[in-house]
């Protein structure tokens, strides 16, 4: 349930009308608008006088929402949510590029390719040192020893850190990474969302492989029901009957999204397609459907990389897609 407040309502009259809510056992989500302040109500509003709180001076309105997602819902939150990294903003009209490797593999490595994006546009540098693999035989990243060199790399360029997180128990490891990424597997994995709610970092949520945009948006919602509201949803395609590419990029997840939720939306073309040449494209196409974002994977020689080297760039690559986007987003903001 969502109460509208008129323009005229005070700062004292909605803190005690949210102490009222409160005190009646609601959580109150506060979002303030132009124009408008709405207070989201979550909790047993079943047993909620409505025609009382409709009757008070600084309601406007009050209406029911139907649809289970709460936190995340646009209705409660009308304006865009801006997620700060460090110095840098996600969300409303603030856009940010990520890249680097899908796996860390060793210091020159992570060092040369941090350095390189770092140049060519990127804000932020994505990496892999937990890597969940479809074979138990395959490589599984450098773990501990992977994020120490990512937190390295980012004391060499300045550049905020995102990497994927596989266990809850991992937490304590992940105390100086910037964003903590839960990976498309790990999705519904309800009690490490439940984990990430109890901190307050940005948590970048990747769609599941077969997942749709309404369980996306309630895996948030598992997030922000513990009190992390610094969500940024990530559409990396979805599995369909097509087998050309890796998975199929749903460019329409975007304006979807952003209609139903208030949260932001970045994309990852580099898994959505699993073919470099076609990282381009997707990534000027979704930049043109109004994402806030972008995580393109970057290594500095594919062809010897221990993971994903089919869908990575090289960092001159990587420039060219950069400045390609950088000319789409001028062009969506004339």
């Amino acid at each position: 349930m969502i109460a509208v407040l008129k323009p005229s309502a005070t700062g004292e009259q909605i803190e005690n009308l949210t102490a009222w809510l409160e005190g009646r056992g609601l959580a109150v989500h506060l979002s303030k608008g132009e124009s408008y302040t709405v207070l989201g109500l979550i909790g047993d509003v079943a047993r909620l006088d409505t025609e009382l709180l409709e009757g008070l001076d600084i309601v406007d309105s009050v209406k029911r929402i139907s649809d289970p997602f709460k936190s995340a819902n646009r209705k409660f939150h009308p304006s865009d949510s801006i997620i700060e990294v460090g110095n840098l903003k996600i969300g409303g009209p603030h856009f940010q590029i990520m890249a680097g490797p899908c796996s860390v593999e060793t210091p020159e490595q992570i060092s040369q390719i941090a350095q390189g994006v770092n140049a060519s546009g990127a804000s932020i540098l994505r990496g892999g040192a937990f890597k969940p693999r479809t074979s138990p035989y395959d490589f599984q990243g450098l773990r501990a020893d992977g994020i120490e060199l990512l937190l390295e790399a980012k004391r060499q360029t300045g550049m905020p850190i995102v990497t994927e997180i596989m266990n809850a128990n991992h937490l304590p490891m992940f105390d100086e990474v910037d964003i903590i990424q839960v990976g498309a597997r790990n999705m519904q994995n309800f009690e490490l969302l439940k984990e990430l709610g109890s901190i307050r970092k940005p948590v970048l949520l990747k769609r599941g492989l077969a997942s749709t945009l309404k369980e996306l948006l309630m895996s948030a919602e598992y997030i922000m029901a513990g009190g992390n509201h610094n969500i940024i949803l990530c559409e990396r395609g979805i599995r369909t009957f097509e087998t050309f590419t890796r998975n199929t990029l749903d460019i329409s997840a975007i304006p979807a999204l952003k209609e139903l939720s208030h949260l932001p939306v970045v994309v990852d073309p580099s898994h959505a397609c699993g073919i470099a040449r076609f990282v381009l494209p997707m990534a000027m196409a979704a930049a043109a459907a109004g994402a806030h974002g972008l995580m393109i994977e970057v290594h500095n020689d594919p062809k010897a990389a221990l993971c994903d080297g089919a869908q990575s760039l090289t960092p001159e690559q990587f420039a060219h897609v950069a400045e390609n986007v950088r000319r789409i987003r001028e062009v969506e903001a004339l």
